[in-house]
């Protein structure tokens, strides 16, 4: 039996809104394995944002439970979570998020940085990040220098310093052209090929047809949970 990434179960999800409840997500239940590969779609006001929070660890659901890594984040305080959030989950966003004046290697190390476990080691495997995703003629340039593709594969390579449970992409090619957006594409298809758990949230359908499962989400219910069986 393989072991789980991430359990959801009858989550849901309720804030206030000019004095009026809003339902973000009604009950909603299911299961990423280590290893899986899974798109979560759907429109604008579907769920899929509020699905995003609740599985980065920034915010926790109204009702029900989430286990990452088999750690239930629905019953921890906000440093715990923060840690998870840190050392467990890679982020990869549709902005790249990368700090400007840091290098392509010093990009990479920033999660690390952070918990103060820079060293010779380390900083070795940041170097070998950064050849798999193939930045190894980049790693003393800066974000600017680079075009939106290396950009995204620096994110890339930087989600996957602290060897997290999966990786958590957010509309990862929504600012990128077709060939790049199949370039990176590529490679989410690689690292998952390797064993890496990848959770995409979009609403291209191009982008989450490449993964191996495709959760629909719908005013706030799974609407359709199917195997791509491309």
């Amino acid at each position: 039996m393989s072991t789980l990434a991430a359990q959801l179960t009858d989550v849901k999800k309720e804030y206030a809104l000019k004095g009026e409840t809003v339902r973000a997500l009604r009950g909603v239940s299911f299961d990423v394995p280590e290893g899986g590969y899974v798109a979560i779609m759907g429109t604008s006001g579907s769920g899929k944002s509020t699905m995003l929070h609740l599985l980065g660890c920034l915010d926790k659901p109204t009702f029900g439970t989430i286990l990452l890594g088999g750690d239930d984040i629905t019953k921890l305080n906000d440093d715990k979570l923060s840690s998870i959030r840190a050392q467990r989950i890679g982020f990869v966003f549709q902005s790249y998020n990368l700090i400007p004046q840091l290098t392509v290697l010093e990009n990479i190390e920033v999660p690390l940085f952070y918990q103060g476990r820079i060293s010779r080691r380390v900083r070795q495997r940041c170097r070998e990040l950064a050849e798999m995703v193939g930045l190894q003629d980049r790693l003393k340039h800066r974000p600017a220098q680079l075009s939106g593709g290396q950009q995204q594969r620096v994110a890339i390579a930087r989600s996957l310093v602290n060897d997290p449970f999966f990786i958590l992409a957010d509309e990862p090619t929504g600012n990128l052209d077709s060939v790049t957006t199949e370039e990176i594409l590529q490679l989410f298809d690689r690292l998952n090929g390797e064993g890496r758990t990848i959770i995409i949230v979009t609403h291209e359908d191009n982008v989450g047809s490449r993964a191996k499962r495709i959760i629909r989400l719908k005013d706030g219910f799974v609407v359709n949970d199917t195997l791509n069986t491309k």
